[in-house]
């Protein structure tokens, strides 16, 4: 199954080969924070511009959303965001903080910009983190899991009752079903059939990406199938 996954630059994520991939905003948005407060006036200087080109890239998604500027526009203004972005990674100084932060810019290079190649996808995970909203604020009171196998079966559990909630079903209901089938498929019962995938650009009007995606451009995350915590 192709999808997208939006997740903070975790690495065990890039191991997901037949997914689309979108780094969050808000996480290295809230990383260049961090930095600019922490380090020195010349040492911040790497942070700051890394955040100004990412808030470049909201506006600009903000500027399409509100027809401000065509499809083609959209795509001219992110390749040149991009050199920009290239060009101050190939910057960073000697901080060892901000070596740090470019290597993983570096890695999550063409992560970055992708919800502005795929208008409607989402630039940050604050949709899966607000579903697994009520799974943080229990680890946080109770002081974590006994066992690796209760954590596992919290995680497990909490991903069936989100995505039963999203699909509008009874929980209870699901997990009965569930427990009484002798189908260990049964489960996947639950995934969404695969919608329409976004119809292919017009290259002789559109300029294509600088890099290549995957042979099937599957739609953001249907509503109806929770992020499953981790």
């Amino acid at each position: 199954m192709v999808g997208w996954l939006t997740h903070d630059g975790w690495k065990p994520y890039s191991k997901f080969l037949r997914a689309s991939h979108q780094s969050c905003l808000a996480h290295l948005l809230r990383r260049c924070q961090d930095m600019i407060k922490a380090a020195s006036p010349a040492a911040a200087r790497f942070p700051l511009q890394v955040q100004a080109g990412l808030q470049q890239g909201l506006a600009l998604r903000d500027r399409y959303n509100h027809h401000e500027i065509s499809l083609h526009g959209l795509f001219t203004a992110t390749g040149r965001l991009e050199v920009k972005l290239d060009r101050v990674l190939a910057h960073p100084g000697r901080d060892a903080a901000n070596l740090r932060f470019a290597k993983h810019l570096l890695h999550e290079r063409l992560y970055i910009f992708m919800f502005l190649y795929c208008p409607g996808l989402d630039a940050t995970n604050n949709v899966s983190e607000r579903a697994i909203r009520a799974l943080i604020g229990a680890r946080k009171n109770w002081g974590g899991n006994r066992t690796p196998r209760g954590a596992r079966a919290k995680a497990v559990l909490t991903s069936i009752l989100q995505t039963a909630k999203q699909q509008d079903t009874k929980p209870f209901d699901v997990l009965l079903e569930l427990l009484g089938s002798s189908d260990q498929h049964k489960i996947l019962d639950l995934v969404p059939a695969p919608e329409t995938p976004l119809e292919p650009v017009n290259t002789s009007l559109h300029p294509p990406p600088r890099f290549t995606v995957p042979d099937i451009l599957a739609p953001p995350p249907s509503p109806g199938l929770a992020a499953a915590p981790v």
